[in-house]
């Protein structure tokens, strides 16, 4: 893929953080630490998320974070509501 990305449910990892309204340093963070996931990656390389899994992701994760919580609770409680859903 190159130039923009024709699939309007991947955006780069820019995009995502432009459309969130937080940092790209932020969308890096929460994908090293496992809150977001990449979904595939340009022939250059950068990083692509599929656009309503990643904001829904981001939209539970900011009201919890202003509540004080630390974002590895936050992993884990993502973490049990998928094994739950299994």
């Amino acid at each position: 893929m190159s130039g923009k990305e024709t699939n309007k449910n991947l955006l780069r990892i820019g995009e995502i953080a432009k459309v969130a309204g937080i940092p790209l340093s932020t969308i890096r963070y929460y994908t090293d630490i496992g809150l977001l996931t990449v979904s595939s990656r340009t022939k250059g390389g950068y990083r692509l998320y599929d656009r309503e899994e990643a904001l829904s992701i981001i939209r539970k994760i900011r009201p919890v974070v202003e509540r004080r919580r630390t974002l590895m609770q936050i992993r884990e409680d993502l973490i049990k509501k998928i094994r739950r859903r299994k």
